[in-house]
């Protein structure tokens, strides 16, 4: 007889690693394996908003991730399963989601490995990602030929996994293509497999055979020389016979540490686009979608206060959405700005407080430099840049005055840290690698 509570702690283990905190805490607490019987599971969950939100937004993924752990599994049901009721031993009703399900929407496909729901049309395009998505729009349009590489980089939470796989569902559909998704941990570890059972042949032969190959996560070679080797000799197959690569990384290629040049030099040879952090605008559009089904609208006032004040990533702020969802169906209502504002107060991740030291040694382990000469007098041009993006940063996203800053970065002038801050601000406007380059730095203050 199968464990339950071993089956449901692995695919609660599962979802966990694709969820915010506060979404997998929302949707997932207090949920069991009630009974299983005939192929199918049925899952307690404790109301009915969570009931039917996972069955909307979460059946599928959970179904998947069951019948990867079972392939006896057939069926998924939800029933109300609350304590009194399991003490009275009362049979509760099942409430079961009758749709049929094409298996394209349960599985991910064992032979590309793509998630089905990563698609353009679910993927939100903002001002923050409009580059990155009109790269990839290029991309399926011609295939091998246009932006090969693509390689899209930014920090966690930012849609690069989505766009990425979007773009393998789209090449995949009403074609012939062998696409092929894999993370540069999976593609690691097969590699060693092979070495192991003494197979590279079969290893460079699967990979070499696809069409469109998509990894994810690059930023993980770093240091892993034979894993680099293969990768170069494989990157080369693909691209002389004009197959279509994409990589994603959450830094530029130029700033992986202990990557071979001739890779780096690979990775920056067709596209190279960033997707930093949602602005406002973009959170709010964000917002706005992922609200659009739930049972009570956020007011225009709402939206704006959560764009403004909820600064994680992606995941993070359809955590925080998730959760008012579920305060105001309990209330049955929807939330006012104030009650908002409390939730947000006392749920959302707060801002991570760095020191000037902390963003000193930060900016001075990026550009490989020693800490103390930031502090120095020196007017190296290697020194000047760093200590001036330092100023930056700290005036732009610590809101730190000119003459705080100055007197923290040796004891300088206020003049000299507004100077510094504007000559940034200039050369923003036409130096993209320095715009890539404080956006990494940003990424990492988050």
């Amino acid at each position: 007889m199968m464990d339950t509570k071993k089956l449901w702690d692995s695919v609660l283990v599962e979802m966990e690693l694709t969820l915010s905190k506060p979404n997998f805490n929302t949707w997932f607490k207090d949920t069991q394996i009630v009974k299983m019987e005939d192929g199918a599971v049925y899952l307690g969950v404790p109301n009915t908003f969570v009931q039917d939100w996972l069955g909307s937004k979460f059946h599928n993924t959970i179904l998947r991730a069951l019948r990867n752990l079972s392939s006896n599994i057939q069926s998924l049901h939800y029933i109300i399963s609350k304590e009194e009721l399991r003490d009275k031993q009362e049979a509760p009703k099942p409430i079961q989601i009758t749709k049929e399900l094409p298996i394209a929407d349960i599985y991910i496909n064992k032979e590309d490995n793509l998630n089905p729901r990563y698609t353009f049309e679910s993927f939100v395009v903002g001002p923050f990602n409009e580059f990155a998505y009109a790269a990839s729009q290029a991309v399926i349009k011609k295939p091998g030929i246009v932006y090969n590489p693509l390689f899209i980089y930014g920090g966690t939470g930012h849609g690069k996994t989505h766009l990425i796989q979007a773009v393998g569902n789209y090449l995949k559909s009403g074609s012939n293509r062998k696409v092929f998704y894999t993370t540069s941990e999976k593609f690691g570890q097969e590699l060693v497999n092979a070495l192991q059972l003494n197979k590279p042949n079969f290893f460079k032969e699967k990979y070499r055979k696809y069409d469109v190959l998509i990894m994810d996560d690059v930023q993980f070679f770093s240091g892993k020389v034979k894993t680099q080797e293969e990768l170069f000799h494989l990157f080369n197959h693909l691209y002389e016979n004009n197959k279509q690569i994409i990589f994603s990384s959450d830094k530029h290629p130029s700033l992986i540490q202990d990557l071979e040049e001739r890779l780096k030099s690979r990775f920056s040879a067709g596209m190279v686009v960033d997707i930093p952090a949602p602005d406002n605008e973009s959170r709010a559009a964000i917002i706005r979608t992922k609200s659009a089904n739930l049972p009570f609208q956020l007011s225009k006032e709402v939206v704006e206060y959560l764009a403004y004040s909820v600064t994680g990533n992606i995941r993070e702020l359809e955590g925080i959405i998730n959760s008012i969802a579920v305060q105001s169906e309990m209330k049955g209502r929807e939330l006012s700005l104030v009650e908002v504002k409390n939730f947000v107060k006392n749920n959302a991740k707060p801002k991570k407080l760095v020191s000037t030291k902390e963003v000193v040694k930060t900016v001075a382990d990026f550009y490989n430099i020693e800490e103390q000469l930031i502090y120095d007098k020196t007017r190296k041009k290697e020194i000047i840049k760093p200590r001036q993006i330092i100023m930056y940063i700290l005036r732009e996203d610590f809101n730190i005055s000119y003459p705080a800053i100055g007197e923290k970065l040796g004891g300088r002038d206020h003049t000299t840290v507004m100077h510094s801050c504007e000559k940034i601000k200039n050369d923003m406007k036409s130096d993209e690698m320095l715009i890539q380059e404080i956006n990494q730095l940003r990424s990492i203050f988050v």
